[in-house]
């Protein structure tokens, strides 16, 4: 047992009278800087504080509203004054004005009050713009396609393979749709909110409209579509302009093409659109331009895009000039009138964009046509080429995580056929990159053309003289930063964060190339990994409302979400996984601790339920035996469902962990009538377990598995009495797999937070610190460059995936330390408590919270450690400092004077209020 000696920590500041003042910065608007689209009635305001001042607390705030920035200047809120509210609420603060107006821009600054008796100066002002609200804001706009599916060739998402063969469509259309306006008075500003399925290119005049890539997200299209708006004032003149639209087919239409890889087989229709063009003038009047059959239509030079089979575009198709308002379009037909989803939500979460550039680190040639490019990164992402030849000259470029001995492209792993095709023009250099697909890739095969360097090829084959690979992924911002003496971890943090960015679109995706698809699992077991690492708030509400639209009316959440496609193989494990499934009601939860979002919890808390009582329908004497178990973890058949944990345990476990989360969300919501109903429950299922799956003579659930024992110890399953054996268990079985690992994807996690929240880093360091053993390091020494679907980065699984990256949260909470106490809500009450393990010497982490940056660095050197801890402004801290006996601690060159210490090494703990700490132990 480690002793802890509780010190407080009082530092005589001395306040000077010109001593800076607070001040308030980075204020959000539903989570977003200056947004547009929001359709909260209520949106929800937050801030951070920035005081030089240690210990600073919020004491009241005031906010302005207001619907004109002049009169917010002479502080005037006609919208919302809050007057001055005595609060210490800095975050997810709901606005409490006059009703909002559709479509509308609001102005909004705050000031604050804190505990030194100092008030701030106003902040600068922020806006955001109301979405469009109720199907009447959209201003009689209706879908619009260049033709439409009939009704009875639709796909919907059924039992995979069940209409492929007597079924589906190939639709080689994708349409270009313009619409050509006349402006002759002075803009104020303009906005358009659109939404194409299944995504579209906007451009206004011949120039393309923002950065996103991928818009809008995908999402349930039987119950919902989103629009995105984009501010277009600088974008449109006087006199005539020309809006046009480019449709791609994304997850609404997957073509039914044989010689192409597709997963699956969806087609809710064909590309379609809707849009609102809101131009407010100086004047004071306003103009709606809506989309109607008046819009034009065409078929476009992308002859072929699968959001499974990539991408094909015939440049001699181009028309020039189709999105400016000079174009001749009295060939091309009227739009056709369609129908769309019932619902239009504004697209919340950051838009997929297009980030790193790749260059080829090695080019070397396979045939008298064919080349194969190394990218040297293992990505998501496109290609964009340069290239030059004759008309009709053919490109295909195939992409690959893999390659064989030959240097031609593997994609048995990750879907084939996938590849793009590009047909010349024969104008000079083109450049060309595919809009409406992509894949996961490190290397580029490339037949039909030869590189600029060989110049011996020039006149029969087109010459490249440029590639590039591009990287997609969702535009979330970072959140944290981590770095180590240790290579190894900091590579392996690269390694998982590959993984991550790849498939971090609008949906978190397993993998970027053969599924796409989002398996819930991850949501909440890498669900702290991602957290620390990315501003992912947003994005992880829209997958609760994945949840949402894809749970069935008995209750189901099905392991994917939106869930395109029925799976059955092998009956319902891959359909009805608890394991998967509760991601609905553990995420929700945790959104709430980790960003204190009351109200989405209050949103969640139907579905939340409903999944419960269905599990408890699909139990048997309070055991649930249905799913995939412990999958992918380390047994000795290949990698699949669950080999060395008992089925039922990992299910069972997770049900009665939903159980105890539902009571306390019960509790949080004042539902106290429920919270005894999943108490009792939970209490039953808790003895139900114990007494399957608990041997009281070896101390071991199940087959003694990592998995089985530390999900009992995580979930609070084990009687405390037998806790310290049950550790001792999963200690022992480490070290008799030579310190690896054999836990898979569902008990990974657990096994990494048992063993850091007992204090066994050590374990945690010697198991992942050994490349010679199939994890993170043996990734590594077998080239990967992303984060692998198997434990052995085996060639036959996935080579960029999600699931496995559970080390990246012992990164922040255990080596860097930076965790909160247990009953705070979105960091408000820190726990720093970094776990220096023999091995390392120095780890720097830092996280950005709702409240504003946390910090932690420290070094181990031969007489001294020292730790530098960053707290924010208006939290609290709790700082854990490792100290022998007969050392001593400073801060900031002062001593501290803890009570006596024994037992060696042990910890001080240090309370703090915010501030930058710099500690040493002597």
């Amino acid at each position: 047992m480690r002793l802890f000696a509780l010190f407080l920590l009082f530092f005589a500041t001395i306040v000077r009278a010109d001593a800076q003042s607070p001040r308030p910065v980075n204020p959000r608007c539903e989570q977003q800087v200056n947004p547009m689209g929001i359709d909260a009635s209520s949106p929800r305001l937050s801030w951070e504080i920035e005081s030089k001042q240690r210990n600073t607390l919020q004491k009241a705030y005031r906010i302005l509203v207001s619907d004109d920035p002049k009169l917010l200047k002479s502080n005037t809120g006609n919208i919302w004054d809050s007057k001055k509210v005595n609060s210490s609420a800095s975050i997810q603060v709901s606005y409490k004005g006059k009703p909002l107006t559709a479509a509308k821009t609001y102005y909004w600054k705050i000031m604050l009050w804190d505990n030194h008796g100092k008030s701030s100066a106003w902040s600068d002002t922020q806006q955001w713009q109301m979405g469009l609200l109720t199907k009447a804001d959209w201003k009689n706009a209706i879908w619009i396609a260049h033709e439409v599916m009939p009704d009875s060739t639709r796909i919907l998402p059924s039992a995979i393979g069940k209409r492929d063969k007597t079924g589906g469509t190939i639709n080689d259309v994708l349409p270009l749709i313009r619409k050509e306006i006349s402006i002759s008075k002075k803009i104020k500003n303009a906005t358009i909110f659109i939404s194409g399925l299944g995504h579209f290119d906007l451009s206004i005049n011949g120039k393309k409209i923002g950065d996103h890539f991928l818009d809008p997200g995908w999402t349930n299209y039987e119950k919902q579509a989103l629009y995105v708006p984009f501010d277009v004032t600088e974008s449109l003149k006087n006199g005539k302009n020309a809006i046009g639209v480019m449709l791609g087919n994304g997850f609404y239409y997957i073509p039914k093409q044989k010689k192409r890889y597709r997963k699956l087989l969806v087609q809710y229709g064909f590309p379609k659109m809707i849009c609102r063009l809101l131009i407010n003038y100086t004047d004071g009047s306003s103009e709606n331009i809506v989309s109607d059959r008046s819009w034009k239509s065409a078929a476009g030079p992308i002859i072929f895009s699968s959001i499974y089979g990539g991408e094909d575009y015939d440049a001699a198709k181009e028309q020039k000039d189709w999105d400016q308002p000079a174009f001749d379009d009295t060939q091309w037909q009227n739009a056709v009138i369609t129908t769309g989803p019932p619902l239009l939500n504004s697209q919340k979460a950051a838009s997929v964009k297009i980030f790193e550039n790749f260059k080829p680190q090695q080019i070397t040639q396979i045939s008298s046509a064919g080349w194969s490019y190394d990218l040297g990164q293992n990505a998501s992402g496109i290609v964009r080429i340069s290239v030059k030849g004759k008309k009709g000259d053919t490109i295909r470029i195939t992409p690959a995580e893999l390659i064989n001995p030959d240097h031609t492209a593997n994609q048995k792993a990750s879907g084939k056929p996938y590849y793009f095709t590009y047909i010349l023009k024969g104008e000079g250099v083109e450049t060309w990159q595919p809009r409406f697909s992509y894949y996961g890739f490190r290397y580029l095969q490339i037949d039909g053309a030869v590189p600029v360097t060989e110049n011996s090829a020039t006149d029969q084959l087109p010459v490249i003289t440029e590639v590039t690979g591009l990287q997609v992924r969702n535009a979330a911002e970072q959140a944290g930063t981590f770095n180590s003496s240790s290579n190894l971890f900091n590579k392996t943090a690269k390694l998982i964060d590959w993984g991550v960015k790849s498939n971090m679109m609008s949906v978190f995706t397993d993998c970027p190339h053969r599924e796409k698809l989002g398996w819930l699992e991850q949501l909440h077991l890498m669900g702290s990994s991602l957290r620390y690492t990315w501003q992912v708030e947003n994005l992880l509400n829209k997958s609760i409302e994945d949840m949402r639209l894809s749970q069935t009316g008995t209750g189901l959440v099905p392991e994917i979400s939106p869930e395109y496609t029925v799976f059955t193989w092998g009956g319902d494990m891959f359909r009805d996984s608890p394991e998967w499934g509760s991601s609905s009601i553990i995420l929700p939860w945790y959104m709430y601790q980790w960003y204190g979002d009351r109200q989405g919890l209050v949103t969640a808390y139907p579905m939340m339920k409903k999944y419960a009582a269905y599990l408890k329908t699909k139990a048997k004497d309070n055991i649930l035996s249905q799913g995939l178990g412990d999958w992918y973890d380390l047994g000795p058949q290949p990698p699949g469902v669950s080999q060395l944990t008992t089925m039922g345990v990992t299910a069972t476990a997770i049900y009665y962990y939903d159980l105890d989360i539902l009571q306390q969300t019960a509790l949080t919501l004042g539902k106290k009538a429920d919270a005894e109903v999943y108490k009792k429950l939970a209490a039953e299922v808790k003895h139900a377990f114990n007494r399957k799956f608990f041997d009281s003579t070896t101390n071991n659930y199940a087959t003694g598995s990592q998995t089985a024992n530390a999900m009992a110890i995580y979930m609070k399953l084990v009687p405390p009495a037998r806790k310290a054996a049950v550790l001792d268990n999963i200690v022992a079985d480490i070290r008799k797999h030579k310190n690896s690992l054999t836990s898979g994807d569902i008990g990974y996690r657990y096994l990494l937070r048992v063993l850091e929240q007992e204090g066994r880093s050590d374990v945690i360091y010697e198991m992942n610190s050994n490349p010679d053993v199939p994890g993170y390091g043996y990734q590594l020494a077998q080239g990967a460059t992303a984060l692998t679907e198997s434990w052995q980065a085996l060639p036959s699984a996935s080579n960029n995936h999600l699931m496995l990256g559970h080390l990246m949260e012992w990164f922040y909470s255990g080596l860097g330390g930076i965790r909160q106490e247990e009953n705070s809500l979105a960091f408000k009450q820190i726990k720093i408590h970094p776990e220096m393990v023999e091995g390392v010497t120095h780890a720097e982490t830092s996280y950005l919270s709702p409240y504003g940056r946390i910090g932690t660095s420290w070094k181990k050197e031969a007489t001294a450690l020292t730790l530098t801890v960053e707290i924010p402004a208006n939290t609290t801290a709790s700082v854990y400092i490792p100290v022998s006996k007969g050392r001593q601690i400073r801060e900031g060159g002062k001593a501290l004077s803890p009570a006596p210490l024994k037992n060696g090494k042990d910890f001080a703990v240090v309370k703090t209020g915010s501030g930058t700490y710099h500690f040493t132990v002597q």
